[in-house]
């Protein structure tokens, strides 16, 4: 029988307005026949037309493998977690989100030969245009700290590039949730043509999120048409229940999400996972003090990276974190956007 392949994806999950814009399909697509077009409020990639599967009847399903519509969502709030953290960096990172503790995971990785590069968002500080990059130097790494995940990128596209082109070996991926699911299903699944992407991952830092939204959307239509606000005199965008945006005068304002539902990405709408649930670790700032991160370490892989960096007097931690902080948001993401 045949698999899946990109004709199933595009029925149950491009034209039903499920999809998560992640990226995976197009990064295992053997043929490069998947790609995003440009464009405001993009909801999902389109195809050259060709398939192996449906072209020419060679075995392949990569991309309906690869993505992380097909089938149920999650419902649980924290998963499973052998440990749970609040942390910081041991030394100052700029711009960093909140404690700059993923960043400080990361460096040291890199620094000590753990990983040897790290698939993540950067972005023009001027336009706030975000694009995924692949980093091999910690001071890259350092330079682009905090999260641009406020917008939707198709992070896991750059893996093609990473593991096919670049042919690096022990790849670290800083992604939202929806990402992160995608991981979990190359690192688990037993195509052959996703095996080469999950030897190549080593480990995965989910990042805890409520929605994404469109760039064009947000920046040009609600920020400086509605709230007369350049990208430019934008500091930081934090999303904690509300849009948290500080600026670069120090001020600092705030918009209900309420107010932002046109902005939100179609597909985000039916995402229930929160706190990244098939990440090594996952990090996000509710649960912690301010300026540091929450950290979810979620199994042995996360664990090592986490104490190598500890050992290494590059992060500073302390036991614990609120957890009913957390557990209230994953709980109001799933009451949300469970499917009917």
């Amino acid at each position: 029988m045949a698999q899946k392949n990109y004709l199933d994806l595009k029925k149950e999950v491009w034209e039903t307005g499920i999809c998560s814009g992640c990226g995976a399909c197009i990064a295992v697509c053997p043929a490069d026949a998947l790609s995003f077009p440009q464009g405001e409020m993009v909801t999902s990639p389109v195809s050259s037309g060709y398939c192996k599967e449906a072209t020419d009847l060679v075995p392949c399903g990569a991309c309906y493998a690869a993505c992380p519509r097909t089938g149920p969502q999650p419902e649980e709030t924290l998963g499973t977690y052998l440990e749970v953290l609040s942390a910081r960096s041991a030394s100052e990172v700029p711009h960093a989100q909140s404690g700059g503790a993923v960043t400080a995971i990361l460096a040291h990785a890199l620094n000590t030969g753990l990983i040897d590069a790290v698939v993540t968002v950067s972005e023009d500080r001027f336009t706030l245009k975000s694009s995924s990059v692949i980093i091999t130097q910690s001071e890259a790494l350092i330079s682009v700290a905090g999260s641009r995940y406020s917008w939707w990128v198709p992070l896991l596209a750059a893996l093609k590039t990473a593991v096919v082109e670049k042919k690096y070996r022990w790849i670290a991926v800083i992604g939202v949730p929806c990402a992160v699911q995608a991981l979990g299903k190359i690192r688990t699944s037993d195509n052959d043509l996703l095996r080469p992407y999950a030897r190549a991952i080593r480990l995965v830092i989910g990042l805890f999120c409520t929605e994404s939204f469109d760039y064009s959307s947000l920046i040009h239509s609600q920020l400086q048409v509605g709230n007369k606000l350049e990208p430019f005199q934008i500091k930081k965008l934090d999303v904690k229940g509300k849009l948290t945006i500080e600026k670069t005068d120090g001020s600092s304002t705030s918009i209900p999400l309420s107010e932002l539902e046109a902005c939100i990405r179609k597909g985000c709408h039916s995402c229930t996972d929160f706190t990244a649930l098939y990440a090594d670790i996952s990090a996000g700032s509710v649960g912690s003090p301010a300026g540091m991160t929450t950290l979810l370490i979620r199994n042995t892989t996360g664990k090592a990276f986490v104490d190598a960096t500890v050992q290494a007097q590059k992060l500073l931690v302390k036991e614990g974190a609120d957890i009913p902080a957390i557990e209230k948001l994953a709980k109001a993401k799933i009451k949300k956007n469970r499917r009917k």
